[in-house]
């Protein structure tokens, strides 16, 4: 299984100029602001389950960006409508990365479905997401910067990762005004 955060790090470490990065809830944004501040990143540190509806939202709005989504499994679970919305409305500009250790580390390690029987790709694929792969070592990494950069979305990243805590590196602003104001900037509105 792969240790999440040096891998999203390794991910965003030569990043282009049209990649915008919205992260989920708690972990995923941890994650995301390891790899640095950038006006172009959009944490949440609330809201469970609408980091999918938002990059939905922000690659339809931003055709000639790329949209890219890092989040956890139990964000994904609480937002499984979204995929199929996705699937039905999609937008090639778009790539869900599920960062999948299979738990709720942050509240205690509780197992998520996937633990179980439950299986994300299969369920994006079944949604109409046909780009949706699962990745279990980093040898697939040039696979996913492919898909992130050159690939016609729709897709969607099963990523399985280590279940651990992670030290707590919070985003630019807390203040949700300031935080959305500096990420528009980036934007082409």
């Amino acid at each position: 299984m792969i240790d999440r955060r040096p891998f999203v790090q390794k991910i965003l470490k030569d990043r282009k100029d049209n990649l915008r990065v919205v992260s989920g809830i708690g972990t995923s944004t941890w994650d995301l602001m390891s790899a640095g501040d950038n006006k172009g990143n959009f944490g949440f540190i609330g809201a469970m389950g609408q980091s999918i509806p938002f990059a939905l939202g922000l690659a339809k709005a931003q055709p000639d960006m790329r949209v890219l989504l890092f989040t956890g499994d139990g964000d994904t679970l609480m937002s499984l409508g979204s995929i199929a919305t996705i699937a039905n409305h999609p937008v090639s500009n778009l790539t869900i990365v599920v960062l999948d250790n299979e738990s709720y580390v942050e509240t205690g390690s509780q197992p998520t479905a996937t633990a179980g029987k439950t299986d994300l790709e299969l369920i994006a694929k079944g949604s109409g997401i046909s780009n949706s792969y699962t990745v279990r070592n980093e040898d697939d990494y040039s696979k996913i910067m492919n898909t992130v950069y050159e690939e016609e979305g729709p897709s969607l990243i099963v990523i399985k990762c280590q279940a651990k805590a992670t030290p707590l590196i919070f985003p630019h602003s807390f203040d949700g005004s300031v935080s959305m104001n500096r990420f528009k900037e980036t934007m082409k509105i």
